[in-house]
């Protein structure tokens, strides 16, 4: 299971170095055999959240009910950054930092991939709700 504060694509070790200590190998592991382009963009559907000095254009950026700046997401999850003809970030220079952190292959990556799979499998929707 991904750390606690993973959905936001980062790792605790960034908040809390002793906490590296208890990083498993695989953890540190990148499977080179995951490639984006071979994916349905699971880590697009993430709650990214934007910090003060992420250069985010604003008109993409929604404020939750307990006060955090994360991108918007589109009817169907999607982060609204996402341009959806070329499945690419259509901020990519101006990418939250977290996003920018956010290892294809990773651990974390990995975890996502598969609770995305067991999800679909399941029939589980993929559309935000209200």
């Amino acid at each position: 299971m991904p750390p606690p504060c993973a959905s936001i694509h980062s790792t605790r070790s960034d908040i809390d170095p002793a906490w590296s200590d208890s990083i498993s190998d695989d953890d540190r592991r990148i499977d080179p055999d995951i490639s984006c382009s071979a994916c349905d963009a699971v880590c697009c559907r993430l709650t990214v959240v934007v910090m003060p000095d992420d250069d985010v254009p604003r008109h993409l950026v929604e404020r939750t009910s307990q006060g955090l700046d994360v991108m918007a997401r589109d009817e169907e999850g999607w982060c609204v950054a996402v341009d959806h003809q070329h499945m690419c970030c259509s901020i990519y220079d101006q990418r939250p930092a977290i996003c920018r952190k956010f290892a294809m292959g990773s651990a974390y990556c990995r975890s996502e991939r598969k609770l995305y799979r067991e999800q679909v499998a399941r029939g589980i929707p993929l559309t935000m709700m209200d």
